[in-house]
């Protein structure tokens, strides 16, 4: 039998049978929308994930007071302490490399901020002058943190829009005053820069320098150094010199931890690879349910058409012929079964990405393929018992019903 003929008469046994047809296409329809929503899903996570670490700049080294391989519950960390704190003293240290491009000391709380009435609490950022070119930010107004000594309390401000909008609304807010706790700030510059960063909103920040912050929060200690290499491959040099030096100054222990954002992300990307394949492998689990039905229905339709496989047998099909033709039947219904799937499962990504936009929830390539392929193979292997049943049947007594 020529290949379209053998299409031709599949395609009449499931129009013959529309109910049969329809429930089997559901089956396998909602094992392939499952694999793509849900692997979808990790990979957006993925994604945003890595989005939001590539928004804290490129080459960064971060540097987090105590050790955290040895770190154990005592009194101490209950409180939210270290052994031995950051400094400014540190941060400064860290600027003798050559391979060292900046560095940003950060301190982070939160404060009153308040303007003639009105008030508010915001996250309040103690950092210095390389923090605008360090995460990339850009200036709406005015002008970023001066480039002054670390250890000098100056007394200015810089805030996100919605801070600006809030306090001053529509008066100007350059050079004006404003009360962050019990002290006074004037604004110097208006960050343009909008949205989430790492959990922080910038439109509701206000930068101060890392000096006033720490007498603003009563602290001498900081809560990160962020130190940014020259290049890429002065990555591991840099956090080697980090390491070292900051060793060298708390007399030879070792009571940092220093991470790397190349190191960071590639445990995220491992941490959602192994999660998208796990949520596509559970979702697989319905393709191969989806091919059970189909074998259970096709062994019904070879009793149900006994006659006809009878009278094709009687005109001269062979045992081969027979079983070429169920298989056919099956990849037919597997193909369109898989192909509604796969515009089901893209139309639910798609919800996903309108429901929550910061979420790239698309599903990778090697899911839609694996769910397409596992489809047809599915409907291939569960229809082989059916297909063989219905090669061995006498044609004598298929013809009698028997």
């Amino acid at each position: 039998m020529a290949p379209l003929d053998v299409a031709r008469f599949g395609w009449g046994a499931l129009r013959g049978y529309p109910a049969r047809t329809v429930l089997m296409l559901i089956a396998m329809a909602i094992g392939v929308a499952a694999v793509v929503v849900l692997t979808s899903l990790g990979e957006g996570a993925r994604r945003y994930v890595t989005g939001e670490f590539a928004s804290l700049g490129t080459n960064l080294v971060i540097v987090i007071p105590g050790r955290s391989e040895t770190a154990g519950i005592s009194p101490t960390t209950l409180m939210g302490e270290t052994p031995r704190p950051l400094t400014l003293q540190d941060a400064q240290a860290l600027q003798r490399s050559y391979s060292v491009r900046r560095i940003a000391p950060l301190n982070i709380g939160s404060a009153r901020v308040s303007r003639q009435g009105r008030s508010r609490d915001v996250v309040i950022l103690g950092s210095s002058a390389e923090l605008l070119p360090l995460r990339h930010w850009s200036m709406a107004q005015g002008r970023f943190l001066p480039h002054t000594d670390l250890e000098r309390a100056v007394p200015v401000a810089v805030i996100g829009k919605k801070i600006r909008d809030e306090l001053f609304g529509v008066q100007p807010a350059i050079g004006e005053w404003l009360r962050i706790g019990d002290r006074r700030f004037r604004v110097i510059g208006i960050l343009a820069t909008e949205g989430r960063s790492m959990g922080t909103d910038v439109d509701e920040s206000v930068i101060i320098p890392v000096a006033s912050a720490q007498q603003l929060f009563n602290t001498p200690s900081l809560f990160r150094i962020v130190v940014e290499a020259s290049s890429r491959a002065a990555i591991e040099p840099v956090r080697q010199f980090i390491i070292n030096t900051l060793q060298e100054r708390h007399q030879g222990k070792r009571d940092v931890t220093v991470i790397t954002q190349d190191a960071v992300l590639a445990t995220f990307d491992r941490i959602f690879g192994a999660l998208t394949w796990a949520v596509g492998g559970i979702a697989a689990i319905s393709l191969a349910v989806a091919g059970i039905l189909i074998m259970n229905v096709m062994l019904v339709a070879v009793s149900q058409r006994t006659a006809e496989i009878g009278l094709l047998k009687a005109l001269g099909a062979t045992p081969r012929q027979i079983v070429l033709l169920i298989l056919a039947e099956a990849l037919l219904l597997s193909a369109f079964g898989a192909t509604i799937g796969l515009l089901l499962g893209e139309l639910g990504s798609l919800l996903i990405r309108r429901l929550f936009p910061i979420l790239p929830a698309h599903a990778p390539l090697w899911a839609i393929v694996t769910a397409l392929l596992v489809a047809l193979l599915a409907g291939l292997l569960f229809s082989l018992l059916p297909a063989r049943r219905a090669a061995r049947l006498d044609p004598v007594l298929a013809l009698s019903r028997r």
